[in-house]
């Protein structure tokens, strides 16, 4: 057999950061052991930095690649989501260049599972042919309650094409909703309801303006349901958040992905508490949108389940999440490397329904295998780089 034998400075096997004295053994792409150094033999690789499982990617937009560079930094959300609809079309060709590229990019830079966000079939021929594991969030969208059983039959039609096209098995694909401010209470109970989503995602609290929406009725959405044709006194507001708003109308045994959560606040922990929720961070789609970042300190001290997503590249400069938690390290100083690796490679596996594949070194898995280089003390700097091993 083709083993391959690698020690670094430290070693993050997906849960914990073991010493240099710790060597993983790899056979091709699957984990064999991880041994102590005076165990595992000749020929071993030593390498100046860290070793970790690949990373997981849980929210991605790749059909929206060819918007890179497109719309300008800190707009607020309801401008960047108006941006979007009226700049979003382009030739399918570019379109299919820009998602490829994109692909590679996620790829190069350690990134092994991709929960994506998808609206059409235009990024799944490039998909189909990843080396990554994909699964893909069919995201649908309708404010009106008449339209909610046309756009929920779009979706299971694109949902229908992709599993008999052979893009992907049927249990990576979930027909989604797109944010609690863009469904409708009908569409919300279809998605809900549908016996196949046991994963889900939504974009969550990426906004103040969302909640006061909810809450009272006024505000930049009101602006948003204009340039959308819809007068906002069709929506009915609760007089509660959000979050507290859509949460019941899921099952508590379904997994659910929220997305973003800048303005998610203790209120909202404390009364939406389930065992399958997971909470994604995008610092940097955050920071490119709003100038905010969510409370981390407070969803730490709370005990969600956090995870690390990318975003699209209409609201970030790269797909990268060594770059994602070389942001959040920044901002939090004392969130510790170990504990920043796990939410990007275990937990994210979890978040995904992959852990049996990836996610950390055990034996058997394919998790991939990266290299980080100029860590100072331990954490990660502006120069800290990553490299694919396997």
């Amino acid at each position: 057999m083709a083993y391959r034998k690698w020690r670094a400075d430290a070693l993050f096997t997906g849960s914990g950061l073991l010493n240099q004295d710790q060597v993983l053994i790899t056979e091709k792409e699957h984990v064999e052991a991880i041994v102590n150094l005076q165990d595992a033999g000749p020929d071993i690789e030593f390498l100046p930095g860290l070793i970790c499982p690949g990373f997981v990617n849980c929210h991605c937009h790749i059909e929206l690649s060819h918007m890179r560079g497109l719309i300008p930094e800190r707009t607020g959300l309801v401008d960047f989501l108006i941006t979007v609809i009226s700049r979003r079309r382009a030739k399918p060709e570019f379109i299919l260049e820009m998602a490829a590229a994109a692909e590679q990019e996620m790829y190069r830079n350690g990134i092994v599972a991709v929960g994506d966000i998808c609206n059409n079939l235009d990024s799944f021929p490039i998909k189909a042919k990843s080396k990554m594991i994909f699964h893909h969030f069919i995201e649908t969208m309708g404010i009106m309650p008449q339209i909610a059983e046309e756009r929920y039959q779009a979706s299971v039609k694109i949902r229908e094409t992709v599993i008999s096209e052979g893009f992907s098995p049927a249990e990576r694909v979930s027909i989604v909703p797109h944010a609690p401010y863009s469904v409708s209470r009908d569409l919300f109970e279809k998605i809900a309801l549908d016996p196949d989503n046991h994963l889900l995602s939504i974009h969550n609290q990426e906004d103040a303006e969302e909640n006061r929406f909810f809450l009272h009725g006024d505000g930049e959405f009101q602006r948003l349901y204009r340039v959308l044709g819809i007068e906002p006194s069709n929506f009915n507001p609760t007089g509660k958040r959000s979050l507290e708003s859509y949460m019941p109308y899921f099952r508590s045994e379904q997994h659910m992905l929220l997305v973003h959560n800048v303005d998610t606040r203790k209120e909202d922990l404390e009364k939406n508490k389930r065992e399958k929720l997971y909470f994604c961070l995008c610092p940097n789609a955050n920071l490119h949108i709003s100038g905010r970042l969510p409370d981390i300190p407070l969803l730490m001290e709370e005990g969600v389940r956090l995870v690390v997503g990318t975003d699209s590249l209409a609201s970030n400069q790269q797909l990268s999440i060594l770059e994602e938690l070389k942001t959040l390290q920044a901002y939090y100083p004392q969130i510790e490397t170990s504990l920043l690796l796990g939410w990007a490679c275990l937990n994210g596996s979890k978040a995904l329904g992959m852990e049996e594949l990836t996610g950390s070194f055990e034996k058997g898995k394919k998790p991939g295998v990266l290299h980080i280089n100029n860590l100072r003390d331990g954490k990660f700097s502006r120069e800290s780089s990553v490299k694919r091993l396997v």
